[in-house]
């Protein structure tokens, strides 16, 4: 008789215990779904500013087209990308390298750097970009804590027993860090 509620105590304290780490797996799951969410937010956010940013900049620079038209089509790539977060990452690395240059190309429109209209849109994909940073950090925490429970002994066992898949971090570089100096005027 002992026996069996010895057996018992270890068999409920093993169902706990499995219980105890599912449940932390799935906690750690809808946390990466939830910040997910939030640096999709910001993303799309992003996605607003740029047409108005390239019309601005196209009012000064007609003749870069071929810039201007790669941003839009990589804006509207990324909008629509609901794939992968690595599939989405790409994307965004691609935006943010088209974005850098349309910032290359501004530098040489004097004109175009002391618009306030493309000011206030530059500072606020700047804004942006700080909280898609920020979004992105705590997304990237939260993979890593899911990550790490997923791969931690004992806690691999129930993870890989009900089959919890591993999530990719998420890495974007902003696309403009900061708003440049414009100077006007004489010396």
């Amino acid at each position: 008789m002992e026996i069996l509620i010895v057996l018992t105590f270890i068999i409920l304290i093993s169902i706990i215990w499995v219980v105890v780490q599912y449940n932390g797996l799935v906690s750690l799951r809808n946390y990466i779904s939830e910040s997910w969410s939030n640096v999709d937010t910001e993303l799309k956010r992003r996605y607003d500013l740029i047409p108005n940013l390239v019309a601005t900049v196209k009012g000064y620079a007609a003749h870069e087209r071929e810039v201007l038209e790669r941003v839009i089509e990589l804006r509207n790539r990324c909008a629509a990308n609901q794939g992968p977060v690595i599939d989405q990452a790409r994307d965004e690395n691609q935006l943010v390298d088209a974005l850098k240059r349309l910032f290359v190309l501004v530098e040489n429109y004097p004109q175009l750097k002391a618009d306030q209209h493309f000011l206030k849109l530059q500072g606020e994909l700047i804004n942006t970009e700080n909280r898609i940073q920020a979004a992105r950090r705590f997304y990237n925490g939260n993979v890593r804590d899911y990550r790490n429970k997923c791969e931690s002994f004992p806690s691999n066992l129930v993870a890989s027993m009900f089959n919890f898949a591993p999530h990719d971090f998420f890495s974007v570089p902003p696309s403009v860090n900061e708003v440049p100096n414009v100077e006007f005027g004489g010396a």
